[in-house]
């Protein structure tokens, strides 16, 4: 009776969970920011895609409900009405709210660095890896030949200790 219970509960939570993600994740632009002409409506668009809310953090402008979010919308597509390319479009608002706004921050100036440093750790991680492994690897004869063999004083008491 339980199992059976348990089973509906979670058919129904598994038919129900992806109907409450997919509400969430339809467009938030209203019917008043939406522009008369489709091809500014487009570009406008795709800006949104690529600026971060401010509030809600990793989630686009253009899906997210936030007052701020919407005044980005709208100053995008008031950019863009203006005669503004998408590159001077973008470029404005990054100058008016920092970097931070894109969801995809550009690799100029110290952002290079961080772009680079995950490829520059895992190279600096695989030459200490393998220095640590060849220093293990080696024997104490192919360092010093002599330490390998025995003396035959040492060998006499060797044989001695292995009889008894």
């Amino acid at each position: 009776m339980i199992r059976m219970i348990l089973g509906r509960v979670l058919l129904s939570a598994m038919l129900v969970m992806p109907l409450i993600g997919s509400g969430n994740s339809a467009m938030a632009v209203q019917p008043d920011e939406i522009l008369e002409d489709a091809a500014l409506e487009s570009r406008a668009r795709e800006l949104s895609k690529g600026l971060r809310c401010l509030v809600c953090r990793n989630e686009n402008i253009d899906e997210s409900n936030a007052d701020l979010a919407r005044d980005l919308r709208l100053l995008v597509r008031e950019r863009l009405v203006a005669g503004d390319s998408n590159d001077e479009a973008m470029d404005f608002i990054v100058e008016r709210y920092g970097e931070y706004v894109l969801l995809s921050p550009r690799a100029t100036g110290a952002n290079w660095l961080l772009y680079a440093a995950g490829p520059l750790m895992l190279v600096l991680a695989l030459i200490l890896a393998g220095a640590y492994i060849r220093a293990r690897s080696r024997t104490p004869s192919d360092e010093d030949p002599a330490a390998g063999s025995l003396s035959t004083q040492e060998r006499e008491q060797l044989d001695r200790i292995l009889k008894d």
